[in-house]
């Protein structure tokens, strides 16, 4: 369990002793850019997600893209289920490193979306003090694709929030290519649309043929019957739907206070009522894997509302330590949890890797 409370630890201490960063664009918005502490924490959590090994509850089934990418052409692999991953499983046997090429460039991938999410918001020590217990532990090193899709969809997400839809649909269609669930944002940018508002459905709407046809078609109907006919009940999911409600709720709450331009405020408003509809839409239906990876679309909105929650409480610029803490004790809460009685945190520990 070391080297999780390490990963937990650098980004926890560095919140506890930053204030909220003053570097503003013009339009309110935040930059992104790296500073070398930021090229330091890159470098670690993609060495971290990528040289682990046996580490994870689907290691064994990436194995099997790796299986076809050896026995099958490249074009007969980039014309199946999530082309972007496929081609990394290529690349992998190309360079002979295998898996450990495919995990250590979806790490980058992932940690790259991660970290330019941080960035944008006004605590980034904090923002990803919340994220390493579930979104960087368990889903960046359990569910590879799906984690590579949610890293991509954060980059567009810092874009939407700057008023650039194109490039937010740009984003989720990349992502698309690593994880089919990811068209599942595209409406997004359609409801919170401030300029341009039926260009934009337009443009959402001959996207989502273009990704249908060309991501979902041969697979929706396997989709549907896997995640709602099959009503398979997604283990725990109750209290990840209960993460993302809590933060949805205080955003509700405090959503007056909180200093962001209108693009932000209706991205994060529709982010809150998706995970309060389906927080109460669990107790009424039994496809619990469904909303379960859906929500995890949602994981950015705990960053984002507990790294503006000092803020909200306490006098703003201020370093509102005492704050910071309880949100830094709670993620801590969370990881200790997951690591010590999380059903299937055997698969998580211990944290072995492939150098070791």
């Amino acid at each position: 369990m070391i080297p999780y409370w390490i990963l937990f630890m650098i980004p926890a201490l560095a919140a506890l002793n930053a204030g909220p960063t003053r570097r503003v664009r013009q339009d309110g918005t935040r930059h992104t850019r790296f500073s070398a502490a930021w090229f330091l924490i890159l470098f670690a959590l993609t060495l971290m997600i990528g040289l682990r090994y046996r580490v994870g509850g689907d290691w064994g089934a990436y194995f099997d893209y790796l299986d076809h990418a050896r026995y099958f052409s490249l074009m007969d692999s980039l014309t199946q289920d999530d082309p972007g991953y496929r081609l990394l499983n290529e690349l992998g046997l190309l360079t002979g490193l295998d898996m450990l090429f495919v995990n250590t460039v979806s790490g980058l991938l992932f940690s790259i979306g991660l970290i330019s999410f941080c960035r944008s918001l006004p605590r980034p020590w904090l923002g990803l003090t919340v994220a390493v217990p579930y979104l960087v532990v368990v889903v960046s090193m359990g569910y590879t694709r799906q984690s590579i899709a949610i890293g991509l969809v954060m980059i567009g997400l810092v874009a939407l929030g700057r008023r650039r839809a194109i490039t937010f649909i740009l984003w989720v269609m990349l992502a698309a290519l690593f994880h089919k669930s990811a068209v599942i944002m595209l409406p997004i940018v359609a409801l919170t649309a401030t300029q341009n508002r039926w260009l934009i459905i337009l443009l959402v709407g001959i996207t989502g043929a273009i990704g249908y046809q060309v991501i979902l078609a041969d697979s929706s109907e396997r989709l549907i019957r896997n995640y709602v006919e099959a009503e398979y009940a997604s283990t725990g999911a109750l209290i990840r739907l209960t993460m993302n409600v809590v933060p949805a709720a205080l955003f509700i709450l405090y959503r007056k206070r909180i200093r962001i331009n209108l693009a932000e405020y209706k991205v994060w408003r529709l982010f809150s009522l998706i995970s309060l509809a389906m927080f109460f839409m669990y107790f009424t239906t039994s496809a619990s894997t469904a909303l379960d990876r859906v929500a995890l679309y949602m994981i950015p909105l705990q960053m984002f509302v507990f790294a503006h929650l000092p803020d909200l409480m306490g006098r703003y610029n201020g370093r509102n330590s005492g704050l910071v803490f309880l949100i830094t004790l709670y993620a801590a809460t969370i990881l200790m949890v997951w690591l010590g009685f999380g059903t299937f945190s055997r698969a998580w520990v211990p944290y072995r890797m492939w150098l070791g």
